[in-house]
């Protein structure tokens, strides 16, 4: 497994428990979308990335850990779409994905690397990266910074409010579980891709 977060982050407030309402009723909000948007074998591959989405958001919330086999899976998922998309250019279809998956991570891991550095801690955690990694499998050159937008201003719009509704100073220092963000952000892209490349 690996962090979102740097090490000694403190657990999520009771913010992110609000957060996540109910797993169950998140889930089937998901794979309706998901069949109303997507058709075929695509309702199977979304469903089962909207799935794997949801439980790194709720993993990622509560233990600032994204694990390693989710990501795994969500990656493997994402070449098995990609060649099934691409058919009968099945092998050609899975090296454009990989090729995204690995100019994502690696301006991830760029991206820690530069901040670890300038800031001497750590921002992205390795986990961040390796869903990088499976963003890039899922999404199309266009929809993959969007998803990390999508992201970012998520995070930031929560924690301001929570900040707000709490009455507490904004803390520079404070840590965040960007992949309960980055998660959904991922599926989300992935549903609008679907939907534009069906006109």
């Amino acid at each position: 497994m690996n962090r979102s977060a740097a090490p000694g982050a403190s657990r999520m407030p009771a913010w992110a428990d609000r957060a996540m309402i109910k797993p169950a009723a998140l889930a089937a909000v998901a794979l309706g979308a998901t069949v109303s948007v997507a058709d075929g074998a695509g309702r199977w591959f979304g469903g089962g990335l909207a799935l794997l989405m949801l439980a790194i958001a709720a993993i990622d919330a509560r233990r600032f850990i994204i694990p390693n086999s989710l990501c795994l899976a969500a990656f493997l998922l994402g070449l098995v779409e990609a060649s099934y998309d691409a058919w009968p250019d099945a092998l050609e279809g899975i090296g454009l994905a990989l090729g995204r998956a690995a100019v994502l991570g690696f301006a991830f891991f760029g991206l820690r690397e530069i901040y670890s550095r300038l800031r001497r801690r750590e921002g992205l955690g390795l986990g961040d990266v390796k869903l990088a990694v499976v963003a890039g499998a899922w999404l199309d050159w266009t929809f993959m910074p969007l998803a990390v937008e999508i992201a970012a201003l998520a995070a930031l719009a929560v924690y301001a409010f929570n900040q707000i509704a709490d009455r507490r100073p904004f803390d520079r220092a404070a840590r965040l579980p960007f992949g309960l963000f980055f998660a959904p952000a991922i599926w989300v892209c992935w549903l609008i891709q679907t939907a534009a490349f069906q006109f």
